[in-house]
């Protein structure tokens, strides 16, 4: 091996409010030994995703903290480089949540740590999106939770992004209606040029919950059915306004609320006037869907007929800015750092 390093980034302090580069801290560790039954990964890629502002506090939340002075959380896809484990030969490619590294040492008893993955249709970074947890996300809210009927309207926020783009997309299959909302006229352009989308609105051109509600009327002229929720604030007051009886909503994040501040909500009498189901859901207490779930995105992103988006930040010492960045929405589809 050409080196003999492994740089990281470790929880060096708790961000109060939104979080900053003083929050993390690179160092060096020499690169372990592969001792029997252990597997060597170098990372290629680092999956940024929103979550992982949430385990930045210490506050109640469905996952413990991130420890201080621990290597960052994270999915990674990368490459076994040295092996004395019979299941996994140099060379496989692998996903797991090796944090933020450059190098994952995995021993002989972390069963399931590591998954191989076959490139041959499906690009490696895709295993970090469309065809990982962000994709199993979008698919368990849209179909265990919206469940949409052929010619339902379903509502994607954060539409443009790693999960939001894929409800839309899955939507679309099973024959509804999908309108987008995202910020920026670029992104909303490509909700409905390049995924399909019937429509996609600008939140960023509405000051508030009943001009946007507005335009949901104008894209939604029989009401909305399903919701797929990534924001809260304002533009889940909106949905409301425009929800239909019996609609149902899949409460997946709430990045309106993720450095503390609190999140009212307008009119939440509607939930009672139209009898609505609201459930949120945690991707990973649901491993029994995985497999089918995994097995409908990887076919339709080697069919062409999934498309995605990737941000990709260069180096590991660009993960700080770039996650930074991802919760201020300045990523536009999948955000990744490139390490390889």
């Amino acid at each position: 091996m050409s080196t003999s390093v492994n740089r990281q980034f470790v929880l060096a302090s708790r961000p109060e409010g939104e979080p900053s580069p003083a929050n993390f801290r690179l160092v060096e560790q020499p690169l372990p030994e592969v001792g029997d039954g252990q597997v060597l990964v170098r990372h290629h890629y680092l999956s940024l995703d929103p979550y992982m502002r949430g385990r930045m506090s210490e506050g109640k939340s469905y996952a413990d903290p991130q420890p201080l002075d621990q290597v960052m959380i994270g999915g990674t896809v990368g490459e076994v480089v040295a092996s004395k484990n019979d299941h996994f030969k140099v060379g496989d490619h692998v996903v797991g949540m090796g944090g933020w590294q450059e190098y994952l040492l995995v021993g002989a008893d972390q069963r399931g740590v590591l998954q191989k993955v076959d490139t041959t249709h499906v690009p490696l970074s895709a295993y970090l999106g469309a065809v990982g947890m962000p994709g199993v996300t979008a698919w368990y809210g849209l179909v265990k939770v919206i469940a949409p009927k052929a010619g339902e309207t379903v509502v994607v926020s954060a539409a443009s992004g790693a999960v939001g783009g894929v409800v839309g997309q899955l939507a679309k299959v099973r024959g509804a209606r999908a309108v987008g909302i995202a910020g920026g006229a670029d992104k909303c352009r490509y909700v409905v040029e390049e995924l399909g989308f019937d429509g996609c609105i600008d939140y960023k051109q509405h000051a508030d919950a009943r001009s946007l509600a507005k335009a949901l009327r104008e894209h939604c002229p029989d009401g909305i059915d399903g919701y797929f929720e990534n924001v809260g604030g304002m533009v889940l007051d909106a949905v409301m306004l425009r929800a239909n009886a019996f609609s149902r909503i899949a409460m997946c994040g709430m990045i309106a609320g993720y450095n503390g501040q609190p999140i009212p909500m307008a009119a939440p009498q509607l939930i009672l006037v139209n009898r609505m189901r609201i459930e949120g859901f945690i991707v990973s207490e649901h491993m029994q869907v995985w497999p089918e779930a995994l097995k409908e995105l990887g076919t339709l992103v080697a069919q062409g007929k999934l498309k995605y988006r990737e941000s990709i930040a260069q180096g590991l010492e660009s993960a700080p800015e770039a996650f930074i960045g991802l919760l201020k929405g300045r990523n536009f589809g999948k955000q990744l750092v490139k390490l390889v």
